[in-house]
């Protein structure tokens, strides 16, 4: 066997090495406030990056393609029966390998090509996956989408009965990307029902409290609910599906062979460990503080002048107009001065926005990263102090330099990662110093 088989990364590609190393540090000295990104455990990563990379295992535990999947199956079938226990569902397949992946298997196993289909409009909080015309869902399904009222910024679930009984829609599809309120599933499947519809929820985003009963599930409600493994759940990233037993055989075929072939086993161990980490009750304490920091984040944001999006924020994430009519910046130009002094959000289009979707007038936020680290309200108040000195001076190289080092203060007091950060060379300090 080659010698260089069984010596480390910074031997073998220290380009590599040394970008890994930069992103560690990236993460640790910065302030992540996207809302669809986590941290996970260092067991996680662990799992991530064990031997089951190696391993193929078309098929499902106890019905391979391949031999040698004793130890595979183990893995798989505990993060089914732990996936199952966590959100009361009949079935659960454990192999998407993404939330998009897992939401075209729900398609394929739900309607047939050039049926119609009901989601939430993107700009308004909604998914590329739930009908946008340059998404797979778009192109092959005749779409009907719902929003938000311009009154209030959320959900208006009258008129959503009123666009299902106009388009008559096979499959109803609920669940956002971008959107700060509760979201009530029991209207939606009374809606569903009442149309002769199934009902299909994308919880990607608020799985989290889901799991720690903190925001109603679907489960009751829907005939099929999807989930991506990473934002609240804290787990690495991938999909998942839930259904009752009733589509299960259905869903199962239409991810494998439908639209999958080998599962990411290494991943699904990953997901069982995740799985387990959110059945202890230490996981539903942390969700409390993921909801109650980004109430008082969102608070302090509207106390220093900025328009939160439907006045608030129920769940994990709030959305902030920085455009403001004309009177603020746009959300490219947020996003770029905040990620200069550390703190990194993402641009977002806010209900009825008159900016294209690549600028837009506003900017998500999200409280699950900074939680994972062990910072709370007070935390929460400082943060968006700086966010505000950030966003009402846009240009001033001064106030940069102050956020940048509150930043880098408060990030100290909160460790990620610590046995993962390398020293920097002298010549590298050099570099990424002001």
């Amino acid at each position: 066997m080659n010698e260089r088989f069984n010596a480390p990364l910074a031997e073998v590609d220290s380009f590599i090495s040394d970008a890994i190393n930069n992103e560690v540090r990236r993460q640790a000295e910065g302030l992540e406030l996207i809302a669809s990104e986590n941290f996970v455990s260092e067991a996680v990563l662990e799992a991530m990056g064990s031997v089951f990379t190696n391993k193929y295992a078309e098929g499902y535990p106890k019905k391979r393609y391949y031999g040698g999947c004793e130890w595979t199956d183990v893995v798989e079938q505990a993060a089914i029966d732990r996936a199952k226990e966590l959100f009361g569902a009949e079935h659960a397949n454990v192999q998407p390998h993404s939330g998009a992946q897992a939401n075209m298997s729900v398609y394929l196993a739900a309607i047939s090509y050039g049926d119609q289909i009901l989601g939430m409009n993107l700009s308004h909080g909604g998914h590329l996956t739930h009908g946008h015309p340059m998404n797979f869902s778009g192109i092959s399904y005749k779409v009907a989408d719902y929003g938000v009222s311009r009154e209030t910024e959320q959900i208006d679930y009258d008129e959503l009965q009123r666009i299902a009984e106009e388009s008559r829609p096979k499959l109803i599809v609920c669940g956002a990307s971008a959107y700060p309120r509760t979201i009530n599933f029991e209207r939606i499947g009374e809606i569903a029902r009442s149309v002769g519809a199934r009902m299909f929820a994308d919880i990607a985003h608020i799985a989290g409290p889901i799991a720690a009963g903190l925001h109603p599930s679907p489960m009751p409600h829907a005939d099929y609910v999807t989930t991506t493994t990473h934002k609240t759940l804290r787990g690495p990233r991938g999909g998942l599906i839930l259904c009752r037993e009733e589509h299960a055989a259905e869903v199962n075929r239409k991810l494998f062979p439908g639209v999958q072939g080998g599962p990411l086993v290494h991943i699904i161990a990953a997901k069982a460990v995740a799985f387990g980490e959110a059945l202890r009750d230490d996981f539903k304490e942390y969700q409390r503080n993921v909801l109650k920091n980004a109430k008082a984040l969102a608070a302090e944001l509207a106390g220093q002048g900025l328009r939160i999006v439907s006045g608030g924020t129920d769940n994990h994430l709030m959305l902030v107009d920085v455009f403001m009519e004309g009177k603020g910046i746009t959300g490219k130009e947020a996003e770029k001065v905040l990620e200069a002094a550390h703190i990194t959000v993402n641009k977002n289009t806010i209900p009825f926005d008159t900016n294209k979707p690549f600028v837009t007038s506003g900017i998500r936020i999200g409280t699950p990263a900074l939680t994972t680290r062990g910072m709370g309200e007070e935390e929460m108040r400082t943060i968006g102090r700086l966010i505000a000195e950030i966003l009402h001076a846009p240009q001033s190289e001064d106030v940069r330099r102050k956020v940048q080092h509150e930043v880098s203060e408060l990030a100290a007091r909160f460790p990620l990662y610590p046995k993962r950060l390398k020293q920097r060379a002298p010549e590298q300090e050099a570099m990424g110093a002001d």
